[in-house]
């Protein structure tokens, strides 16, 4: 069983900053991708940010150039730093841990409001 742990969730303003982290426990493969995936009142869930073992990243057409997905692997961690937050980001945002199934987290509400 794995659990996932997310937080730095919270309320910002247009143009700020935020940088979300989820950690990780239980027993896990060596080699697994984590993501970052989120979804809006009324939308269906979206991806956000993925990132492999390897350190490969992937990131949906809407947040790239303002966020970056990154992990470190010691601490079974991964962040996801947001720049210039605008109204559209507000959702919650979930992670998930992919191997041989996957996990997700609880997820963390990102607010950006003025």
């Amino acid at each position: 069983q794995v659990q996932l742990v997310e937080s730095g969730g919270g309320l910002v303003q247009p143009g700020g900053s935020l940088r979300l982290s989820c950690a990780a426990s239980g027993k896990m493969l060596s080699i697994y991708t984590m993501g970052w995936y989120r979804q809006a009142p009324g939308k269906q869930r979206e991806m956000v940010a993925t990132i492999t073992s390897g350190g490969a990243t992937n990131y949906a057409d809407s947040v790239k150039g303002r966020f970056t997905i990154s992990r470190d692997n010691a601490k079974n961690t991964v962040y996801l730093q947001m720049i210039g937050l605008q109204p559209e980001d507000t959702a919650v945002y979930y992670c998930r841990l992919s191997m041989n199934s996957n996990y997700w987290g609880q997820g963390t509400q990102v607010t950006v409001s003025s």
